[in-house]
């Protein structure tokens, strides 16, 4: 853990560095506004599900695992329609919280980055140059915040077009990282 202590300044200062840009793309740019559509009837859907307890629904969904390839099920599949449903607690929600749990995720990304960075890349005498740490970060960078969410489009549905997106922001935040690492890489 002795890699805290020499890389602490680049972690927190990254992290801040990837807020900012991910406050500004996803206030500022417009690409992400055009992800969301309104669901139709709206009022309809809430009130259907009024009750239901936050968490995450497939439907249809069989109850037993087993089930879910019957053909009955497979049936109401393919008629439709069919997806994948996130139901929030009532209430409202927190921007302050996801804000902050946001900033976390950033610290806990970079502290990474530097575990593996400080086990790929001498520190001190003999530090390698700028390019090379900004290589090694940059790629930690981009595969954290953006490779995952290609999953969600295979498995859940999600549009292309916004794992494109996703992949995007972390091409940007994988930049802004390895700029911070290489610019106060322990030398």
């Amino acid at each position: 853990m002795e890699f805290i202590g020499q890389l602490w300044l680049p972690i927190l200062l990254s992290a801040v560095l990837v807020f900012i840009v991910s406050a500004i793309v996803h206030m500022v740019l417009p690409y992400h506004k055009t992800e969301w559509n309104a669901a139709p009837n709206q009022d309809a859907l809430q009130a259907a599900l009024k009750g239901c307890p936050p968490g995450m629904y497939g439907f249809p969904m069989a109850a037993d695992p087993k089930d879910r390839m019957s053909p009955e099920w497979m049936k109401k599949w393919s008629e439709g329609p069919s997806g994948w449903l996130t139901v929030m607690p009532v209430g409202g929600w927190s921007m302050g919280k996801s804000l902050t749990l946001s900033f976390i995720l950033n610290v806990v990304i970079s502290f990474f980055t530097a575990y593996v960075a400080g086990h790929v890349l001498t520190m001190g005498a003999g530090a390698p140059p700028y390019l090379a740490v900004f290589r090694v970060t940059g790629a930690i960078g981009f595969m954290t915040y953006g490779l995952a969410a290609a999953y969600e489009s295979i498995w859940y549905g999600r549009p292309w077009k916004s794992t494109a997106f996703t992949a995007f922001d972390a091409l940007l935040f994988g930049l802004v990282m390895a700029g911070a690492f290489g610019w106060l890489w322990p030398r």
